[in-house]
């Protein structure tokens, strides 16, 4: 199979996998947040601060280095794979040990249990990381597809049966590690990779060449992504946390599901043609193009629909989440343009380039944060938004460089979906004055939104609707064949 219909074909298990995935998890987080308070959600945020730094180190790395390497083998994944247990072993006697403290800085005797219970995740990602590496390095998509809805469908049983019988934040917490348990074991069936009695430090310290770079990287924006977390839950309460959170949320599992896909796909495509300017660059602008066309307009649509949205499905004691959810939909507009430029710094072989950027941009954020962070939570809010602005600018950048496809060119490519998504959303916005019950009211906002978008696009021919269309027709027929 060539590269470009290992692209398209991954891109559809990834695209599956990912919208099955977030589908469930809608679903799941619905009934979890009707059953569960605010402060139980606001709590596990919280904890998974100090669960996603400390999982940098086992995710951020030698995966990625892995996947980057043209010529890795058994010796190079085994070697990491023990590497990446003991590693995280460590890490997670540290996590258990930190807990007291953590507890006794956020007045939260409930931190030091929950906390301990949860950081069993890390040894368990350790574990699910290499395998991830293994089936992304060989672009076998279909197995995540299998893995990952296993372990939303089973962790969401258990989490919702648990939160009926009133566990409280206990029945988030196992959630969370059903899931990871579940993912692991799929994989374990379904992959025929399994780690060898060898280990080879000099292969290591070469992996380790590229991967440090990507764990500092790595470590800067997870931190800073999560110093929002605990500067809220510090300074403010539990419940503001829970409502930024939850209007984080929803925008997110509609980035996760299209944006998801396309970066796992593209980095190993990617990888592959590393040496080849042309191939990377075409990749790069369809990546963009095609993210923009099926993003954009699911974003901005669920920012105008924002109110009757949450008050259907959450209930009006979630009604404070709205104001973030629109603030963050707006941010995540521009996620797939950042994600898109920086896996094409990665699959050069620069992470030196990536820890500059990094360090660069989380620098000046971090130093935003800590202007606004006693002005309140929507301030906090828009000054990511403008962050993200800023981002996109200096992740574009060395991409002019690198491959002659600079921010000028990339915001010419996605113009014309971005003025299509506005057009549609003021349609979307002035609907919402019609005199009508919640719920139809929505439906008639969805169904106006699916209306002008659809029609315009095919109306006036769109490249990103006509080349979508295309891909699925020989997508669906390669399969009949």
């Amino acid at each position: 199979m060539s590269n470009r219909e290992n692209v398209v074909s991954g891109l559809f298990w990834q695209f599956g996998e990912r919208f099955g995935a977030q589908a469930m998890s809608f679903v799941i987080s619905l009934i979890l947040a009707r059953l569960l308070i605010p402060e139980d959600y606001g709590l596990v945020a919280l904890l998974l601060v100090f669960i996603a730094l400390a999982n940098v180190f086992v995710t951020s790395s030698f995966g990625s280095a892995l996947i980057q390497k043209k010529n890795a083998d058994e010796l190079d994944f085994s070697s990491v794979f023990y590497f990446n247990v003991a590693f995280s072993l460590i890490l997670f006697g540290i996590v258990y040990a930190c807990a007291p403290a953590i507890a006794v800085y956020y007045h939260s005797p409930l931190v030091v249990p929950t906390l301990r219970v949860l950081a069993l995740r890390i040894p368990l990602i350790a574990v699910s990381n290499v395998q991830h590496a293994y089936v992304s390095k060989h672009m076998m998509f279909k197995k995540y597809f299998f893995s990952t809805l296993a372990g939303t469908l089973v962790s969401g049983v258990v989490g919702i049966a648990l939160a009926y019988l009133g566990f409280g934040v206990w029945a988030l917490v196992v959630n969370y590690l059903v899931h990871t348990v579940m993912d692991i074991c799929v994989l374990f069936f379904t992959v025929k990779w399994r780690p060898k009695w060898m280990f080879s430090w000099q292969r290591l310290q070469h992996l380790i060449g590229y991967g440090w770079k990507m764990v500092a990287a790595g470590f800067l924006e997870v931190g800073y992504n999560e110093l929002r977390t605990l500067i809220i839950g510090k300074v403010y309460s539990s419940g503001d946390l829970a409502y930024y959170n939850k209007g984080e949320s929803f925008p997110r599992l509609v980035i996760d599901t299209i944006n998801t896909s396309i970066s796992g796909v593209l980095f190993p495509a990617m990888s592959r043609e590393q040496d080849n300017r042309e191939a990377i660059r075409a990749m790069v602008k369809r990546g963009i193009k095609t993210s923009t066309y099926l993003l954009t307009p699911l974003l901005v649509g669920m920012a105008m629909v924002a109110k009757p949205f949450v008050v259907l499905l959450l209930t009006e004691k979630w009604l404070p989440c709205v104001p973030y959810l629109q603030v963050f939909c707006f941010v995540y507009i521009l996620i797939p343009l950042q994600t898109i430029n920086i896996q094409t710094i990665k699959s050069t072989g620069r992470s030196d380039f990536y820890l500059i950027l990094q360090t660069v941009k989380k620098v000046v954020s971090v130093a935003a944060l800590l202007l606004v962070m006693h002005k309140g939570v929507m301030m906090i809010s828009i000054v990511v938004l403008i962050i993200a602005i800023l981002e996109f600018f200096i992740n574009a950048y060395p991409n002019y460089i690198l491959i002659g496809y600079g921010p000028l060119k990339q915001l010419q490519d996605v113009m014309p979906n971005l003025l299509l998504s506005t057009v549609m959303g003021g349609a979307v916005y002035l609907t919402g004055y019609l005199p009508l019950p919640v719920l139809p009211l929505l439906c008639i906002q969805i169904l106006v939104g699916l209306g002008v978008y659809g029609g315009v696009s095919v109306l006036f021919r769109m490249e990103s609707y006509t080349f979508s269309k295309e891909v699925i027709k020989q997508f669906v027929a390669r399969k009949q064949i």
